[in-house]
């Protein structure tokens, strides 16, 4: 009597249960990264904006007087305190303020994104441009710490001659008068004329000061309101 072989089932060729792989080319090509893209787009318009915002503040440089040149080089050097030609946000944000540019955060951040130098994280602890306002390890808090970004003097130059161009010559008045207006009375007083006269070093006489106030002040009160002050200045 014959019997009969049960043979196995024939499986398939490529292995256990797994359908041949596909042939479409679609599973070959490799996948595309749009955020890298976009990233590199962004970073390309962000040299762009810095390129050409820098052709217009050397622009501006070459507008300045000596006097205003010395003012930034002094405001710069003033706050420079480890004296390497860099300066970080906060040193940033007092130097700016000594010229007459009272910022927000955000403004200087903004500067400092568009215009620093990035300090490598492992740098951060050093001596010069890496050692700018110390502070704890990211691993002592716990994270790790984002690159910092110092601005050069070059580049402090050329943004501030930018601002101080542009700046609105009532407004420049007006910051003068508040540097004679000792107190903020809303006059100045022979008192205040003397003691800039003193601290300027011109070598007016009593005599001279006084004329001056007699000269200019409209209603007799011997002294120089701020709407006279304009006056004298815008002529």
């Amino acid at each position: 009597m014959a019997t009969s072989t049960t043979q196995p089932p024939v499986g398939p060729r490529y292995g256990l249960g797994r359908p041949a792989p596909s042939t479409s080319t679609h599973a070959q090509q490799p996948s595309s990264f749009p955020g890298t893209k976009n990233a590199q787009r962004l970073e390309s318009d962000r040299l762009e904006t810095a390129r050409l915002a820098r052709e217009a503040m050397e622009s501006s440089l070459s507008q300045l007087s000596e006097e205003q040149r010395e003012e930034i080089s002094e405001a710069f050097n003033l706050f420079d305190l480890d004296k390497d030609g860099y300066i970080d946000y906060h040193e940033l944000k007092v130097a700016m303020k000594a010229l007459g540019f009272d910022e927000p955060k955000s403004e200087i951040l903004g500067v400092l994104n568009t215009h620093g130098v990035v300090v490598p994280s492992n740098a951060q602890q050093g001596g010069g441009a890496a050692g700018k306002a110390p502070a704890r390890s990211a691993q002592a808090q716990g994270y790790s710490a984002p690159p910092r970004r110092l601005l050069s003097f070059q580049s402090f130059q050329t943004l501030m001659a930018q601002r101080i161009v542009s700046r609105d010559p009532e407004v420049e008045i007006q910051r003068a008068f508040d540097l004679f207006d000792e107190g903020g009375k809303g006059r100045i007083t022979l008192q205040d004329l003397t003691r800039v006269a003193r601290e300027l070093g011109e070598g007016l006489s009593h005599d001279e000061l006084v004329a001056m106030i007699e000269e200019f002040d409209m209603d007799g009160d011997n002294a120089i309101s701020r709407e006279e002050f304009l006056s004298i200045c815008l002529g």
